[in-house]
């Protein structure tokens, strides 16, 4: 044993406030969770109350902020832990005796399968708390899925045993790219679980809408329903959202048109290749007469003209844009011999036309396809850095991995895995509130740093 002078013991008294324990205490004292302790004591009164609601569902949260894995990794922490017992509400003379055993915590988590509404009333409320505290929260919007295992088996029997898990299926995932030297790559991923469909808030990264589905369940039809829900929950803050980007799972003349029409949101959404033939040649923006205007599959407008050349080659080159006429539901395009300084040997032919000495002016409205031209054009600067926002929902789901413990979990069915998921961005959303309010801002995004 390694025998330590007694002047360099301490007591716990004497610790800094700033232990890891007020990480508990901000996020609790954040949690709207009145509503649902009230119906739980109602339920439970008139019957033995050997553990108390409140205990256990502070102890449930407390497994979440400290990333444990299991229930029985928490119950063994509370064991050994007496301050976290206290923190909890435990009964503090009661010692070990105090902490529940693993069959209450499977009946109370049986109990808040039956109150998702109000797990999903307390996200709401928070979402609303964050909005008031945070300047311009919703302004841009990014959604993403996430592919989460499930800890059953599959199986063919939809009787459930304890082991296989009845409500998953499989899910696929394909990722392409191109390489360097121009060859294709390819990864496709296999999972059997859930997903999770999450919309957050790409300044703050911070969840605002969520749901849960099978593994199977495609991308693209739930964009509209969660925003959608995220209109009826949380009125007026799609009027201050400007843009809501996404990959390109979710692309189609839907989504694009519905965003702008209804929500007014610029889609920045990623386009996939459609084209089978020549899918790299512009095609004519109006096929129905000869012209010199093409566009490509990812938007981007061009004028074919012919050079001082002796051969007198077609060159195609991007127009020039100049913004979106929302009252004429049109991206603006003008010449680019008249913008850029380019040598046309047609220009002249433009002029005669009708066209001003200030170069072509064309006007392509939203309805020509919805899912190429978008009120921010593909091919602006604009549209190339908003994009980049969308890598703000990747980083929200790897904390569902790192932090919350979803790489590693015990989990079986839908109702399960909805509520544990729905338990993490509780947490996320009211540990940011404390933070904010005890102004940490700094590390608005941790869940894992100290209070200070």
């Amino acid at each position: 044993m390694a025998i330590v002078p007694q002047s360099e013991l301490f007591c716990w008294s004497q610790v800094e406030a700033s232990s890891d324990l007020d990480r508990l205490r901000m996020t609790l004292e954040s949690m709207p969770d009145e509503p649902l302790m009230r119906i739980l004591e109602q339920e439970r009164k008139g019957r033995r109350d050997d553990y108390p609601i409140r205990p256990v569902w502070n102890s449930v949260i407390a497994g979440i902020v400290f990333e444990h894995k299991s229930i029985e990794s928490l119950r063994r922490e509370l064991r050994r832990n007496g301050e976290l017992r206290q923190a909890c509400g435990f009964d503090v003379f009661k010692g070990e005796r105090a902490v529940p055993r693993a069959s209450v915590y499977s009946r109370f988590l049986n109990k808040l399968f039956n109150h998702q509404e109000q797990i999903d009333a307390m996200f709401d409320e928070l979402v609303e708390t964050v909005r008031a505290l945070l300047p311009e929260f919703g302004k841009r919007l990014a959604i993403d899925s996430k592919a989460i295992d499930s800890h059953g088996r599959p199986t063919n029997h939809e009787q459930q045993d304890g082991r296989r898990d009845t409500d998953a299926n499989w899910g696929t995932k394909r990722y392409r790219g191109v390489r360097e030297d121009g060859s294709v790559w390819e990864k496709v991923k296999h999972w059997f679980g859930y997903k999770l469909h999450l919309i957050v808030d790409a300044d703050y990264e911070l969840p605002v809408a969520y749901s849960v589905t099978k593994a199977s369940a495609s991308d693209c039809p739930e964009l509209l329903p969660m925003v959608n829900q995220l209109d009826q929950h949380h009125p007026g803050l799609l009027d201050e959202t400007d843009f809501l980007s996404g990959d390109k799972g979710y692309d189609s003349k839907l989504n694009n048109r519905d965003l702008w029409d209804i929500y007014r949101i610029k889609p920045i959404i990623d386009i996939r290749n459609t084209w089978e033939q020549d899918p790299h040649l512009p095609r004519q923006l109006y096929p129905d007469q000869v012209d010199t205007i093409f566009h490509t599959e990812r938007g981007e407008v061009l004028c074919r003209y012919r050079d001082d050349q002796p051969k007198e080659v077609d060159n195609y080159t991007p127009m020039a844009f100049e913004g979106f006429e929302a009252g004429r539901e049109c991206l603006k395009y003008r010449c680019p011999a008249a913008v850029k300084g380019i040598v046309c040997t047609q220009r002249d032919l433009c002029n005669a036309a009708g066209h001003t000495e200030h170069g072509r002016i064309v006007r392509v409205p939203l309805d020509t396809q919805r899912r190429i031209f978008t009120p921010q054009a593909r091919d602006s600067k604009t549209w190339a850095r908003e994009y980049k926002h969308r890598t703000a929902v990747e980083r929200v789901n790897s904390r569902f991995d790192v932090t919350f413990g979803f790489e590693h979990h015990f989990i079986r069915g839908l109702n399960k895995m909805t509520l544990r998921l729905g338990l993490a961005l509780v947490v996320m959303l009211a540990m940011a509130v404390g933070r904010i309010r005890t102004n940490q801002r700094e590390h608005l995004r941790s869940l894992v740093k100290p209070a200070a």
